[in-house]
């Protein structure tokens, strides 16, 4: 029996039935079901240039980005997917902020709605800073299978480690 780290906090019932599929052999073969190939977002540019267009899409308002980049430092180990920063800085007589969003690199080689899950979440954080409700509700306006994908990237997740 395998540990599913990433599933702390679920109801007992829903990791008991992962935990099944995990003992059985079966979690690779729902995973790549369900979630079928990789998307062609490889580098930093592409990336930039996606999340540029959900940010078009939902928050035309919100503050520009100044950097999007895959980051390998990001660790889903250490709980980190992806990061928000925000930065200001004086300069002159005048007030410069950056925005600047980390995806950690092994995005890479996941599903596409798995990164979008991410960059969601992201992306969210510009207009909500804590994951209050309003933050979830920006979440599942932006990916109405929010929460479903979290999960199930929770799950590939768990996938990865035992390969």
């Amino acid at each position: 029996m395998t540990t599913l780290r990433y599933l702390n906090g679920y109801p007992t019932e829903l990791i008991a039935r992962v935990q099944q599929l995990s003992d059985r052999g079966q979690l690779a073969t729902w995973v790549e079901k369900k979630y079928p190939g990789q998307h062609s977002i490889q580098d930093d540019k592409s990336l930039y240039q996606y999340v540029g267009g959900l940010k078009q899409r939902y928050l035309k308002n919100a503050p520009a980005l100044s950097k999007v980049m895959f980051d390998n430092k990001q660790n889903p180990v250490k709980g980190t997917l992806g990061t928000n920063t925000f930065v200001s800085r004086v300069q002159g007589g005048k007030l410069k902020s950056n925005n600047e969003i980390r995806i950690a690199t092994l995005f890479r080689d996941g599903p596409e709605e798995f990164l979008k899950m991410i960059v969601v979440h992201e992306l969210a954080h510009l207009k909500e800073k804590d994951h209050n409700k309003a933050f979830y509700q920006l979440c599942c306006h932006m990916e109405p299978d929010y929460h479903q994908l979290e999960f199930d990237m929770r799950i590939w997740l768990n996938f990865r480690d035992l390969k």
